[in-house]
């Protein structure tokens, strides 16, 4: 039986895709930059973190040129380490947000080193980047790779203000047309998505505004384009919403638990078969 199964094989004929980038050496590079931003070590010296990242400048550059051309890659990479110490700096504020918020976050390094939530917002902050300034293909497989690692998936397209904290994470999907403001807190599972989906709405809004102050706590659903959560309003848990809420909203589930006790139980009659 097994050498029939072998002379099927042989017969398969594989579909080879062309991808002119190396897929494992830009995943490094995502880690690599988040390293050197954040050094886990302290032995690790400032020549040594700008060595690692010219290495990720010479990565960069050779991935996007097979994706454009030399003059969009030089440009290209030269502005996005401009941006660098912005971004560095942002992330860093991000993660004192964690700290203030998280109860359980005994310290700001606790935060960058062990957080799912964090290290999918730097992967997301570094691809979107990136995307701004046209780089095909490689935001997306950032992104892609911290949705791989933690669970958390955030369309690099999409615009995420300061001071953002997701807590747990796992689950979190953020569309691509999402647009969120800034001190917005949301838990694991929560979805910012489309109301349809449809080929020809590619270029249309179609994933929620947040704006800023707004908490949405876990397994919420928040969709379509036109949906805005207005300023400091709670989405409760498990809320499924498709309309706009105003400023200062509190939307909740209205379901009710009932507790019975053991003893409350009318007692099972007993067959014996």
């Amino acid at each position: 039986m097994l050498n029939n199964t072998f002379e099927l094989i042989d017969k398969f004929q594989p579909t080879p895709v062309h991808i002119p980038i190396n897929k494992k050496k830009l995943e490094r590079t995502v880690d690599t930059l988040v390293l050197q931003m954040f050094p886990f070590d302290e032995k690790i010296g400032v020549h040594e973190c700008r060595y690692k990242l010219k290495e990720c400048a010479v990565i960069l550059k050779e991935s996007i040129s097979q994706l454009k051309d030399d003059a969009f890659a030089e440009l290209a990479v030269h502005s996005f380490f401009s941006r660098l110490t912005e971004i560095q700096s942002r992330l860093y504020k991000d993660a004192l947000c964690y700290l203030r918020n998280d109860p359980a976050a005994k310290s700001i390094e606790e935060v960058i080193i062990t957080y799912p939530g964090f290290f999918a917002l730097c992967a997301y902050r570094i691809s979107h980047e990136l995307h701004k300034l046209g780089v095909p293909l490689i935001p997306r497989l950032f992104s892609e790779y911290a949705h791989s690692k933690v669970g958390i998936d955030i369309h690099p397209a999409a615009k995420i203000g300061n001071d953002f904290f997701m807590d747990h994470g796992t689950g979190i999907v953020i569309g691509e047309t999402t647009d969120i403001g800034s001190n917005v807190k949301i838990y694991q599972g929560v979805t910012l998505g489309a109301l349809y989906v449809e080929k020809s709405l590619n270029n249309s809004k179609r994933h929620p505004t947040i704006e800023d102050n707004v908490v949405i706590y876990a397994n919420a659903t928040i969709l379509g384009g036109d949906t805005v959560i207005g300023h400091d309003s709670t989405i409760g848990g498990g809320a499924w919403i498709t309309g706009s809420v105003i400023p200062f909203s509190l939307v909740y589930n209205s379901v009710e638990v009932k507790v019975k006790t053991v003893k409350s139980f009318m007692q099972p009659n007993d067959f014996i078969i």
